[in-house]
């Protein structure tokens, strides 16, 4: 009888290693899965124990508290890069920015400009993550998950992911679904990316928004912008312990704008414009790097170990020595000071466990 591969299993396991910040305590109990199968297994032990679960990619998007996680905590360490022409298939473990440069490297395009993006494959559709111009759900077609209330793997459509700016159905319903595996379609524009949309992208290259140039130019132009701000994960680097974007662009109605703009006015004076994107039905979006700027807090705010990133703002950052509390009082400090300033609320992006803002 051939043996059956077991998940590894270990108890009151450090969770802080295995995300960016570098910051959490201990889980319970910490599995590591390499397959699918040990993956649901696992979420169903927990399940039938009713033991609290919580799922571990990448671990860049997470901010963990200091008293750790009382239940389970599961590393999704899945393998498997599929490639059929222009058809993606990728294993929820999969690394995604070595998955990015694998796609560039085939010559195909539309995630070119996700380079150098930390965390799993898994995760990109849970937060529906973006940046330079695109988004998962523009290429993405469907999500194997497991169901956790069916018992059963499921195969969910683009159109029934809920997707919006930085969200999900898979994010606001938390507990229904564990992320399997992702697929894709890609566009095979004879080795050029797609076209260009985001404005400083398209500076760096020295062309329109809306033109197209080599995909693997595009991509070492994405890690290039991204490096510069400390998005690109280096471990010697602590302005890169941090979970990149900390806070998401706030989209506000229009009459939310104008008060916005009138604040703006009363406190910076009538020739200062903020930037300002159409977000689709009347909605408008700002930045918030340039709030949290604008409102006081620079690149390299603050004097205890955890303070605003040395090279963007929008990223609070370990200095090293930090706890969970030591962050959460720094964004909390911001949060706080933007809504002072300009009456708006930042809202954070990554998933806190055991805290909250």
């Amino acid at each position: 009888m051939q043996e059956r591969h077991v998940a590894t299993a270990e108890d009151n396991a450090p969770l802080a290693p295995l995300t960016t910040f570098r910051l959490g305590g201990p889980a319970t109990r910490l599995v590591t899965a390499t397959t699918d199968d040990e993956v649901i297994a696992a979420v169903r032990a927990a399940d039938d124990a009713g033991t609290p679960l919580l799922i571990i990619g990448g671990g860049s998007n997470l901010v963990i508290g200091d008293k750790g996680f009382d239940g389970t905590a599961l590393r999704i360490a899945t393998r498997g890069f599929a490639l059929d022409g222009t058809a993606l298939e990728l294993a929820a473990g999969e690394n995604w920015s070595d998955a990015v440069a694998r796609t560039v490297e085939a010559g195909l395009a539309g995630i070119e400009c996700l380079a150098g993006i930390p965390g799993s494959a898994g995760a990109t559709p849970i937060q529906n993550v973006g940046a330079y111009g695109q988004e998962v759900s523009a290429t993405l077609t469907e999500v194997v998950a497991y169901d956790r209330r069916a018992r059963e793997t499921v195969t969910i459509p683009n159109a029934e992911c809920g997707f919006s700016y930085r969200h999900s159905r898979f994010k606001q319903d938390p507990d229904a679904f564990v992320v399997l595996r992702v697929r894709f379609a890609l566009e095979d524009a004879g080795g050029l990316s797609a076209p260009l949309k985001y404005p400083e992208t398209a500076r760096a290259l020295g062309v329109e928004a809306g033109d197209r140039v080599p995909a693997a130019i595009a991509r070492e132009t994405v890690l290039a912008l991204r490096a510069g701000k400390g998005m690109v994960l280096d471990p010697g680097d602590h302005d890169t312990w941090s979970a990149g974007s900390f806070f998401t662009n706030p989209v506000l109605t229009e009459a939310e704008h104008a008060a916005f703009l009138r604040r703006v006015q009363d406190r910076l004076g009538p020739d200062i414009a903020p930037p300002a994107f159409p977000a689709g039905d009347g909605m408008i979006k700002t930045s918030a790097a340039w709030l949290i700027d604008r409102a006081g807090f620079t690149k390299g705010y603050g004097s205890g170990p955890a303070r605003i990133s040395t090279k963007h703002t929008l990223a609070l950052t370990n200095r090293g020595s930090a706890t969970t509390e030591d962050l959460l009082a720094l964004a909390r400090e911001v949060r706080d000071g933007v809504h002072t300033a300009f009456g708006i609320t930042l809202v954070n992006e990554p998933v806190t466990v055991g805290v909250s803002l």
